[in-house]
């Protein structure tokens, strides 16, 4: 089904590329947290620039959080198994909720910029390619199947 360069030494499916890509989508507000903070002096400036109205930026964080337990479950797969098999679908449901909140914001009178634009597109593909991709489906199968 897969081909040999598709698994890892131990024999197990390799992560898709995509799907790390993915993982900093979901968890944009946290990178834009951590280099704000390590740009100590263009930090505020630039969380101002991306989240203007400062009401998003907390549940930005908090819609985050599954990508970042999936950044650590990912080394640890083989030990969370029950976890693991279910964080897809947390995932997915993640991807579909910040689709909504984007178009409920812009709904709400936020300004359509190129950058929310870009990020929109971005949402439906990422959403799209999680639900439809048989090696990420494959990842989050148990090893003996």
């Amino acid at each position: 089904m897969f081909l040999p360069s598709d698994y890892d030494s131990f024999g197990r499916l390799k992560l898709p590329l995509l799907f790390w890509g993915v993982l900093i989508l979901q968890a944009r507000t946290w990178v834009l947290f951590v280099i704000a903070g390590a740009s100590r002096e263009q930090g505020s400036a630039l969380l101002t620039l991306f989240y203007p109205n400062r009401d998003t930026f907390w549940p930005g964080l908090l819609v985050g959080l599954p990508a970042a337990v999936a950044f650590m479950l990912s080394g640890r797969r083989q030990q969370w198994p029950v976890m693991w098999r279910a964080w897809r679908s947390v995932l997915v449901a993640t991807q579909l909720l910040l689709l909504l909140w984007q178009v409920l914001l812009w709904w709400q009178g936020e300004v359509v910029t190129g950058i929310t634009l870009a990020l929109l597109i971005t949402d439906v593909y990422a959403l799209w390619w999680m639900l439809t991709s048989r090696r990420l489906r494959g990842c989050f199968q148990p090893e003996n199947d």
